[in-house]
C-alpha cells in the first residue's frame, strides 16, 4: 500500500505506548468506544463515553469548512480514545460558505489560524477529560497544511498527524493575481520542515494532483534535518482526499483505514503518559 515510510530522531515511528495504562482506555484491537458530542465555542467537542481521562486532538478541516466529513472523522478519533475538538476555522466569518477554494485559502492569515489552533488546544487541555494530558493536532487538505505548520514551531501540541496538506506556497492555488502573499503566507510546510519540533506522521497519496511527490520528498528531507521523530507515508492508488467518505470519487476505504489506524497508533504512542 505504501511506497515507503521513514522515521528518524532515535525512536520508532509507530512505537508502543509508554507509561501506565489508564482504566477504561481504548487499546489497539479493542472495538471503538461509544462517543458523545456537543457544540462549543471552537466548533464541536467529541468524547469517548466511559473514559475519565484521555489525550486530546484538535482536528482541522479542509478548505470547505466543517462538514459531515470532519464530523465523521472526529467521531472515529473519539471512538479510538481521544477527546477531539472539531475546530471551525470559519466560525467568525460573515460569509463562511466557500465559493472559491483558492480565494478562501489565500485570504487566511497563517499566523492567526495557528493562534486559533493553539487557543483550541489550550481550551481542550483545561477540560476535565484532558487535564494533565497531551494534545495533538490532525488535519486534512488545508487542515493538513496547518497541522504541519503547527508541528514546525513552538505550540500547544505534542504530536501531529497531517493528511495530504499542500506543501508549497508557490503553486497555483496559493498564487493570487500579484503572486504569493508573503504577509498572510510567510512560510510553507516545505520551508518550515527543518524546524520540526515534535513527532509527526504525515500521509500522502501518490496520485495527488495538489501535492506532487517531489514536494513530499522535499518535506521529508527537511524533517530529516530537524532531528525530530517523523514518518512520511506515500500511498499508491490514492489521490487527494482519500479519507473523505463523502467523496466517492476520492475515497479509498482500505487505504483510509490503514492510514488512519497508523495515525491513531502513532498519536497514542506520543500523547499517552
Amino acid at each position: 500500500m505504501t511506497n515507503g515510510a521513514s522515521g528518524s530522531g532515535g525512536e520508532g515511528g509507530e512505537g508502543g505506548r509508554s507509561g501506565r495504562a489508564l482504566e477504561g482506555a481504548v487499546r489497539a484491537g479493542d472495538p471503538p468506544s461509544a462517543t458523545s458530542e456537543r457544540e462549543i465555542g471552537f466548533g464541536r467537542l467529541h468524547q469517548p463515553v466511559g473514559i475519565a481521562s484521555c489525550p486530546g486532538i484538535v482536528l482541522v478541516h479542509d478548505v470547505w469548512g466543517r462538514s459531515e466529513h470532519s464530523r465523521a472523522l472526529a467521531t472515529k478519533l473519539a471512538g479510538r480514545g481521544f477527546a477531539v475538538v472539531e475546530l471551525d476555522l470559519y466560525r467568525a466569518l460573515a460569509e463562511p460558505r466557500v465559493r472559491d477554494a483558492g480565494e478562501r485559502i489565500r485570504s487566511l492569515d497563517d499566523e492567526r489560524v495557528l493562534a486559533d489552533l493553539d487557543a483550541a488546544a489550550e481550551w481542550l487541555a483545561a477540560e476535565a477529560i484532558c487535564r494533565g494530558r497531551r494534545i495533538g493536532v490532525m488535519g486534512v487538505c488545508m487542515g493538513g497544511t496547518y497541522a504541519l505548520l503547527a508541528a514546525c514551531r513552538p505550540s500547544k501540541f505534542a504530536a501531529a498527524a497531517p493528511f495530504y496538506g499542500v506543501l508549497s506556497y508557490d503553486r497555483a492555488m496559493y498564487l493570487g493575481p500579484e503572486g504569493r502573499d508573503r504577509v498572510r503566507k510567510p512560510a510553507s510546510p516545505i520551508e518550515r520542515a527543518p524546524a520540526l519540533c515534535m513527532p509527526v506522521i504525515a500521509a500522502f497519496g501518490c496520485e495527488d494532483g495538489f501535492v506532487p511527490l517531489a514536494d513530499v520528498d522535499l518535506l521529508e528531507a527537511g524533517f530529516a534535518r530537524s532531528g525530530a521523530i517523523h514518518r512520511v507515508d506515500r500511498y499508491t492508488g490514492a489521490g487527494h482526499a482519500f479519507l473523505n467518505e463523502t467523496r466517492p470519487d476520492a475515497y479509498r476505504p482500505e487505504i483510509a483505514a490503514k492510514a488512519l489506524a497508523r495515525a491513531v497508533d502513532f498519536l497514542h504512542a506520543h500523547l499517552d503518559p
